[in-house]
C-alpha cells in the first residue's frame, strides 16, 4: 500500500482510506471490528470517521460509528497504529449532537469544545490526528447544491475565530492537525489567509466528492490544493455505489443504501444514467472490475493523497482495497478523459 504525505505534516497516511459510516447502521460493532483487522493487514492505516456517523443522520445512531472504532482501538491496542481523522458537523437544523438547547448546531467555540470531548471519549483516545469540518458554518454550495443571492447575507462565524477555537485543542494535544471537507476555493483560501495572519493551525486537508462522474475538483480546488499543500481525501469514489454497477438498468439490491434508505439522489440527475454506463461499458471492454476503474482513476490523480473507500461487506472490502493494485494505463487514462469530455460532471 503506498503511504502519502498529509498536506505539510510529517503524517504518511495509505493511500487507501478506511470509511466507516456504515457502522453501527448496516453494519454491526463486530462487523466494523472484521473490516479494521482486514484493513490494517492489507496495509490501510488511516480510518475515517465523523460524529454524525452511522449514516443516515439520526438521534438513535449518532456517534456509534466513533464508538466503534473506539471500542476496537481498547481491545486491539492498535491507537499508535492508525491515523485517525473524524468531523465535527457544519451549521445545521439537527441539533441532537449537543446537550446544550441550542438552535442551530454552529462552528462556535462552545460547540467545537463540546464536540471534540464527546469525539475523544466515543473514540476511547486522548488525541485525534485530523479534525475536520464537516461542513462550513455559512451557507456554501455543498451536496451538489447552489446557492441563491440571500444566503449572501447570512452571518457566519469568521475564518478565524473557527481556527482559535480548534487551536486551543491543538494546544492541549486533543488536536494534531486541522482540516476541512465539502469545502470551496473562497473557503479553503479563507482559511488559509487566516492561518497565516495569526498564527493559527494551517487546513493540511479537504475531504470531498471526487468520482469519474463528478469532477468538479479539477476547476479551482485542484489549483488551489496543488500550489498550497492541501492534501485531497475524495469521498464517495464509486458514486454511493453506482459506478460499480450494482444499480445498473434499475436494479436494486436488497440491503443496499439506495434500497434501505433512498438517499443517493446526488447520483440519480439527468444525465447521470448514461455517463455511469459509459464508464460500466468502459470496464467491461478494458477487462476489468468496474470498481477498480472507479478507484484507481482516483489514486492515480496527481492532486489525491487518500481515497476513502466504504464497504457493508468483506467481499466488497477486499474488492475495494484490491483496486489500488491495478496499473493504471495510457489506454484507460485517454478513455476516461474522452467520456468525460463528452459529458462532464452530470452528478457535482
Amino acid at each position: 500500500m503506498e503511504m502519502k504525505k498529509l498536506g505539510r505534516t510529517d503524517l504518511m497516511v495509505s493511500s487507501c482510506c478506511l470509511g466507516t459510516m456504515t457502522w453501527g447502521e448496516q453494519n454491526t460493532e463486530a462487523e466494523g471490528h472484521r473490516q479494521m483487522d482486514y484493513a490494517v493487514e492489507r496495509g490501510v492505516n488511516f480510518f475515517d470517521t465523523a460524529e454524525l456517523y452511522a449514516i443516515p443522520p439520526k438521534p438513535e445512531t449518532q456517534g456509534s460509528t466513533e464508538r466503534i472504532v473506539g471500542s476496537w482501538f481498547k481491545s486491539r491496542g492498535s491507537r499508535d497504529r492508525i491515523i485517525l481523522a473524524t468531523k465535527i458537523v457544519g451549521r445545521s437544523k439537527d441539533t441532537w449532537y449537543r446537550d446544550d438547547d441550542v438552535s442551530e448546531c454552529r462552528l462556535t467555540p462552545d460547540q467545537i469544545d463540546e464536540a471534540v470531548e464527546k469525539s475523544l471519549k466515543r473514540l476511547q483516545t486522548d488525541y485525534i490526528d485530523l479534525y475536520q469540518l464537516h461542513w462550513p458554518d455559512r451557507p456554501a454550495p455543498t451536496f451538489g447544491t447552489r446557492l441563491k443571492p440571500h444566503h449572501y447575507d447570512i452571518d457566519y462565524v469568521k475564518f478565524e475565530d473557527v481556527l482559535a477555537a480548534l487551536n486551543k485543542h491543538v494546544e492541549k494535544g486533543n488536536i494534531r492537525h486541522v482540516g476541512v471537507s465539502n469545502e470551496t476555493p473562497f473557503g479553503v483560501m479563507k482559511f488559509l489567509a487566516a492561518s497565516e495572519a495569526s498564527d493559527l493551525p494551517r487546513v493540511q486537508s479537504i475531504q470531498n466528492a471526487y468520482n469519474l462522474v463528478n469532477r468538479t475538483f479539477e476547476e479551482g480546488l485542484e489549483e488551489v490544493c496543488m500550489h498550497e499543500d492541501v492534501s485531497l481525501l475524495s469521498y464517495s469514489p464509486l458514486a454511493q455505489g453506482y459506478l460499480t454497477g450494482k444499480y445498473r438498468d434499475g436494479a436494486l439490491p436488497p440491503k443496499s443504501r439506495k434500497a434501505l434508505f433512498e438517499r443517493l439522489q446526488r447520483y440519480e440527475k439527468p444525465h447521470a444514467d448514461a455517463a455511469i454506463n459509459s464508464y460500466l461499458d468502459l470496464a467491461a471492454d478494458l477487462g476489468v472490475d468496474p470498481t477498480a476503474l472507479a478507484l484507481k482513476f482516483c489514486d492515480s490523480r496527481s492532486f489525491m493523497t487518500s481515497t476513502i473507500i466504504g464497504a457493508t461487506t468483506m467481499e466488497q472490502l477486499r474488492t475495494c482495497i484490491d483496486s489500488f493494485d491495478l496499473s493504471w494505463t495510457d489506454e484507460m487514462e485517454n478513455a476516461v478523459n474522452a467520456l468525460h469530455a463528452a459529458q462532464p460532471n452530470p452528478c457535482p
